[in-house]
């Protein structure tokens, strides 16, 4: 029974990983028709009416098993406070990704943007916790990684590249916000406060910067609601169910092939075929990002006894049948 919710949970976060990694074609598609910041006000707003069903569902259910908690005066005091905090972290990170990506390949943005799977690590050692050798390891590796995947002759990144890496940065941060005030808050309810925080903030963006239109939203409305309502409300919701019956570590490599889904969705879609020195990239950024992982949960000699775990032999059968 528990390997059968194990199975199920795993598949949810695949199909999670899946709708994420093509979420990165929606987000240049859309661009086709409307700015960046733009954009990304509109999804952030539709994903914040989308998780309001989502989480007065999750409460009456709640309230029929008789596990609701009502919030106290604290609760809702850290409740609206992660949710703005997390809200500006997501409007900056979100932003600086889509930006890039009107010039970054879909592929490319994505394998930058798990890098903050590999950055997390070091950034809390910044706020008191402890660093393991394999996280400077595994760094040093994925920087390796983006050299091949992002530097061009004569040492240079682009712009856009950059700002996805800066994407990738605030994404760390907003991991360890998260990290922080979820224990404390519904999640569902925090990400609802979220998105319309980062939806405002997108919005002054968007009037400062651009001329948006009624037409031009229209015209993109097939990308907007895949990222407002599939990646943004659905992927989020599958997220949650998936990782109760599944470990932390099995489920952030599962969501981590989000880089992958990235890679292959933009060569297939959008024929954004990777050069050779740029899958050579991906591959190094793809080791550091899952051997990080493993190894945050396993310490080295016990990953390498499970990884090359003797094959019992015909006569050790044959004892055993003895």
């Amino acid at each position: 029974m528990k390997d059968a919710k194990r199975i199920k949970g795993n598949l949810l976060l695949l199909l999670t990983s899946i709708i994420w990694g093509c979420a990165f074609v929606a987000q240049r598609v859309g661009m086709d028709h409307i700015g960046p910041f733009t954009f990304q006000a509109v999804r952030t707003v539709i994903a914040g009416f989308v998780l309001i069903p989502v989480f007065m569902i999750s409460d009456r259910i709640k309230k029929k098993k008789g596990v609701y908690n009502k919030m106290t005066k604290s609760d809702r005091k850290s409740l609206v406070l992660g949710g703005v905090l997390c809200g500006i972290a997501l409007c900056g990170a979100t932003n600086f990704q889509q930006v890039g990506l009107l010039k970054t390949s879909v592929g490319k943005a994505g394998f930058i943007t798990a890098l903050y799977i590999v950055i997390v690590p070091l950034l809390g050692f910044f706020i008191g916790k402890k660093v393991k050798i394999h996280n400077i390891v595994c760094v040093i590796v994925a920087l390796a990684g983006l050299y091949l995947l992002c530097i061009g002759e004569g040492f240079r990144i682009s712009a856009s590249d950059f700002y996805i890496f800066l994407c990738a940065l605030i994404f760390s941060g907003h991991i360890l916000i998260v990290d922080h005030f979820v224990q404390k808050v519904d999640p569902v309810k925090m990400s609802c406060i979220q998105m319309f925080v980062a939806g405002g903030l997108s919005a002054l963006l968007m009037l400062a910067f651009e001329e948006p239109k009624i037409s031009m939203i229209a015209d993109a409305y097939i990308p907007l609601l895949y990222a407002g309502v599939l990646s943004s409300g659905v992927a989020y919701t599958l997220q949650i169910v998936g990782q109760k019956s599944t470990s932390p570590t099995t489920a952030s490599m599962i969501l981590s092939l989000e880089a992958v889904f990235s890679l292959l969705s933009g060569a297939i879609i959008l024929s954004q075929i990777p050069t050779l020195k740029e899958v050579a990239g991906c591959f190094l950024m793809f080791l550091a990002i899952i051997f990080s992982l493993l190894l945050d949960e396993y310490s080295p000699k016990t990953l390498a006894a499970n990884l090359f775990k003797r094959i019992p032999s015909k006569r050790d059968s044959f004892q055993k049948r003895q």
